[in-house]
């Protein structure tokens, strides 16, 4: 049985502003609105023959979303591992070979990232089958790309000698090149992109781990020893986790085993990494634009126009990055796209918010987007799924009046209940403790406006959280 391991703890940074901190690049919808990059990750293997139920790796700040996404993607994971800290690929997967011997010592574990796109289902079960039945012989797979040219955002291999089941022995590693790198590699045929797809034995890849990394591994068993069941999540204890060295699992093991073998992929591959790489996989123009959104061009050619709400008008612009959002625009030089994560670094030094949260932000309840922000006041829309029920909260600092546009609305203010309905409302002073919560069959929305001296997300007390979350998570 294969056991996917679903890596889901990116940060997506170099697709910023589409992507940010706490709603990453595997959770959003791309060009061809078929669903999130998760999503397709795990119907792509949720209950194919031979495969077991996923276990999915995310942030803790990302828990709700992937739940989500396997609830819209009619898959059940046999776990969802949560890391409190980032600690790289090899601390990550060394959680995920635990909990899958824990099921069967024999266990052959497909490690795959979140963002990849894949379109030939059937192509990619059979390689991954036949990646599993090398595994099963002691060797340690890593999928790798033919090159279709030359790219500076890829790690490559160098393969060596041919083994007799379709595999080639690893003879180096190379990290992302400069452009003549790039060059040489995609010229030589010796040279695959590396993928980050593995298929490997759960308790070979421990014990390899052992013999090259023992810290990750020694950590890993703790975090998972002392880890505790929270409303299905696995929550691994911080303190050991965050003592792993933050190494991927290329550098921490298969740059040193033995074992290797890189296994050539007979499907067309894509890594959403950057907003080049996007537009490398993403429907076209006859210009080779791009487009996502309402835009007009005009004598514009191989760019990258992506808008959330306003109109993009572009006049005589060649292998551009234009990306809109309510609240950031992007403009860049396609060929510089790799340099993106380099600008959020600057907004992280900046605490600018909007490298972390869009105007929209999504709740295990639902979401809130702010409409308009000004002086001592703030509008929201707020959305509450079917059964969605806020904390039992108080604030200091401002007052709310909550207008319900839509659904039915239970309130609790102090003691008492009401139910609201549309176009009726209800005020809540600093001070008093209430709650929210949707108790119909249909999506509840209100317009929610905000007065007082201080508006920030952190001015919230709880008393009563069905989703358990800690004091300093917001909403």
């Amino acid at each position: 049985m294969i056991v996917p391991v679903i890596l889901s703890g990116g940060s997506g940074a170099r697709l910023w502003p589409l992507s940010r901190a706490m709603y990453p690049k595997q959770f959003i919808r791309f060009f061809d609105g078929q669903g999130s990059l998760l999503g397709a990750t795990l119907r792509r293997v949720g209950g194919k023959p031979g495969f077991g139920a996923p276990i999915v790796v995310c942030n803790t700040d990302h828990r709700f979303l992937v739940r989500e996404e396997l609830q819209r993607a009619g898959v059940e994971a046999q776990s969802i591992i949560l890391e409190p800290v980032a600690r790289n690929t090899a601390a990550a997967v060394a959680t995920a070979a635990i909990a899958a011997c824990t099921k069967s010592s024999d266990a052959v574990i497909a490690v795959l990232p979140s963002d990849h796109l894949i379109k030939d289902t059937t192509a990619f079960i059979a390689c991954v089958k036949r990646g599993a039945e090398i595994a099963a012989t002691g060797k340690m797979v890593l999928f790798g790309v033919p090159p279709s040219g030359p790219h500076t955002g890829y790690g490559y291999i160098r393969r060596g000698r041919a083994c007799d089941d379709g595999s080639f022995a690893v003879d180096a590693f190379h990290e992302k090149p400069d452009c003549d790198a790039a060059q040489r590699f995609a010229a030589d045929p010796d040279y695959l992109w590396n993928s980050g797809i593995f298929l490997l034995s759960a308790r070979q890849y421990l014990e390899e781990l052992d013999a090259f990394a023992p810290a990750i591994l020694t950590a890993a068993r703790a975090a998972v020893a002392k880890a505790a069941e929270d409303l299905g999540f696995l929550r691994l204890e911080e303190a050991s986790f965050a003592s792993a060295p933050q190494l991927s699992i290329d550098t921490a093991v298969m740059e040193k085993t033995k074992s290797a073998v890189v296994l050539p992929m007979d499907f067309d591959w894509g890594d959403v990494s950057s907003w080049a790489s996007l537009w490398e996989s993403a429907p076209q123009d006859a210009d080779g634009n791009a487009v996502e959104g309402d835009a007009i061009l005009v004598d514009t050619s191989r760019s990258v126009i992506h808008s959330d709400r306003s109109l993009v008008a572009a006049i005589g612009v060649d292998d551009l990055i234009i990306v809109d959002t309510p609240d950031a625009l992007l403009v860049a030089d396609k060929a510089r796209a790799q340099e993106v994560s380099g600008l959020v670094s600057r907004l992280v030094e900046l605490s600018r918010k909007e490298q972390a949260q869009h105007l929209r932000n999504y709740r295990p309840w639902g979401f809130f987007e702010t409409l308009s922000l000004g002086p001592r006041f703030q509008v929201k829309l707020l959305h509450v799924n079917p059964g969605g029920r806020l904390s039992m909260q108080m604030h200091h600092h401002r007052s709310e009046h909550w207008v319900v546009v839509s659904g039915t609305a239970k309130v609790t203010i102090g003691g008492a209940e009401k139910l609201v309905q549309e176009n009726e409302s209800v005020y809540i002073t600093a001070t008093q403790w209430h709650r929210l919560e949707n108790p119909g069959k249909v999506a509840l929305e209100m317009i929610e406006v905000q007065l007082g001296s201080y508006l920030g997300e952190d001015d919230i007390i709880r008393s009563d959280d069905i989703y358990h979350r800690a004091a300093d998570e917001t909403r």
